[in-house]
């Protein structure tokens, strides 16, 4: 009886590592497939900098995801429907009170505020109906043209500029060729690229002006999902503190354009107010936003 049970030992002992082994291959399985993340596909820059962004937050985790391009591009009021309804698992968007109220955002800015800085696009020989110009009352007296559903619109008229809405964003540019309105705000990173695409229209970038209002983008995911939000904040954090967020930031080629040829430090400020911002913003938290004017190249 003792050499039989001798015997048994062996083969008990290789069902109960066997089972082990299957039951953690099989969480691991399970775990795998919870922890893929659905997002969008797309190739502008914001979307491949947010990709690449939120695959470094993921990266600092202890927890295992993987980001999928699984969904093609559309429409905003789309793509939050489709994470409302999951569908989708992550999405990128300036804030807003709407978009807070249907979403769960992650309250990092992505592009540490860099969007809400802009400059004018006007046309060539028109610069000096900008050198003058100190104030925001200053600017009160020159004509802005702008998309007439952009969330931008809503904050130069909220500060009671002249602003000339338009449907068609291709027209801005041909209009404001065509003198119907003096100037065209533009995020800081975008004016050199788009001035490329109508190389027949005369225009050019204001030398002087800097406008800027706050205007983060966040990640944001679906109300119920606390854990892969704190996950992401963590993730973001962990990111900040050890050097990674700035050097991905200060290396992503729109970022580094802006830092070559918007030459924001040496801009004279005008800050408008947002009256759409969430209350729950971090404003006051300096680790999270980029400030030209203290920063050190």
């Amino acid at each position: 009886m003792h050499s039989e049970t001798l015997q048994a030992r062996p083969c008990n002992t290789y069902l109960v590592l066997s089972a082990l082994l299957f039951s953690v291959l099989f969480s691991a399985s399970l775990g795998a497939h919870a922890n893929t993340l659905r997002i969008v596909q797309g190739n502008n820059s914001i979307e491949v900098y947010a990709r690449g962004l939120l695959q470094l937050a993921l990266s600092k985790l202890p927890e295992s995801y993987k980001a999928q391009e699984t969904v093609p591009n559309t429409s905003e009021e789309r793509m939050v429907s489709m994470l409302m309804d999951n569908q989708l698992d992550v999405v990128w968007y300036a804030t807003t009170n709407e978009l807070e109220e249907k979403l769960q955002p992650i309250r990092i800015p992505i592009y540490r505020g860099l969007l809400g800085y802009r400059v004018l696009m006007i046309k060539k020989g028109t610069q000096h109906k900008f050198n003058g110009i100190k104030t925001l009352s200053d600017l009160r007296q020159v004509s802005l043209g702008q998309g007439h559903f952009w969330a931008d619109t809503n904050v130069l008229t909220a500060n009671s500029l002249n602003v000339v809405r338009v449907l068609k964003y291709e027209g801005l540019f041909y209009m404001l060729d065509g003198d119907r309105f003096d100037a065209f705000p533009r995020g800081a990173h975008e004016p050199w690229s788009e001035m490329q695409r109508y190389p027949d229209l005369a225009l050019e970038v204001e030398q002087n002006l800097l406008l800027s209002y706050t205007n983060p983008f966040y990640f944001f995911v679906n109300k119920t999902n606390t854990k892969l939000a704190q996950d992401i904040e963590r993730g973001l954090r962990l990111a900040i503190e050890d050097g990674s967020f700035d050097a991905y930031f200060f290396n992503d080629p729109t970022v580094k354009d802006v830092m070559t040829k918007a030459n924001l430090k040496n801009r004279t400020l005008i800050k408008l107010d947002n009256p759409g911002l969430p209350k729950n913003t971090p404003v006051d938290d300096a680790s999270l936003w980029f400030n030209p004017y203290t920063f050190n190249e």
